[in-house]
């Protein structure tokens, strides 16, 4: 994948500015001029039907978003067999803990459909949390958010494979 990223280089155009005001959760609250700011260190990727955004245990260092196409995000179960988890459309954030801690890629993703996505390194984030402290923890409460909702997901769903107590 990293052959095809395409840095934006600050040329980002204003329907892209408007879809990441309108569809990025982890971004709603960003103002225009901070939208203009923050997509100065994003890249824009081209993606395939079927190829490899990041792999399970990979080493994460970047958050993306999807401005177009489908994901499917898999896990491996313990017999090794990879299943879709879950299925990533426009708007759709993955890789946002990457972002956050050091730990290895917690699942495969792959391009279902022909794909755009925009990215953003750890690097850049952390510049941008140096730089441009205001944005950055508009993002990072964003990705809290994000963050706490899927866990809530997570939570209610574990419930209803487990046994009663009584």
């Amino acid at each position: 994948m990293e052959e095809t990223r395409a840095a934006t280089g600050g040329k980002m155009s204003q329907a892209v500015i408007e879809f990441l005001i309108l569809n990025i959760p982890v971004l709603a609250t960003l103002k225009d001029k901070e939208l203009r700011i923050i997509e100065k260190y994003m890249n824009l990727i081209e993606m395939s039907p079927g190829e490899i955004v990041f792999k399970e245990g990979d080493r994460g260092d970047y958050v993306c978003f999807v401005v177009d196409g489908y994901l499917d995000v898999l896990k491996k179960s313990e017999t090794g067999e990879s299943t879709v988890i879950s299925t990533l459309s426009k708007g759709g954030s993955i890789g946002e803990m990457a972002v956050i801690d050091d730990l290895p890629r917690s699942a495969t993703v792959k391009a279902h459909t022909k794909s755009t996505l925009l990215t953003l390194s750890r690097d850049n984030f952390d510049y941008i949390l140096a730089e441009h402290s205001t944005i950055g923890v508009k993002v990072l409460q964003g990705i809290a958010r994000l963050l706490s909702m899927n866990l809530r997901k997570t939570s209610s769903k574990l419930a209803g494979y487990m046994l009663p107590l009584s």
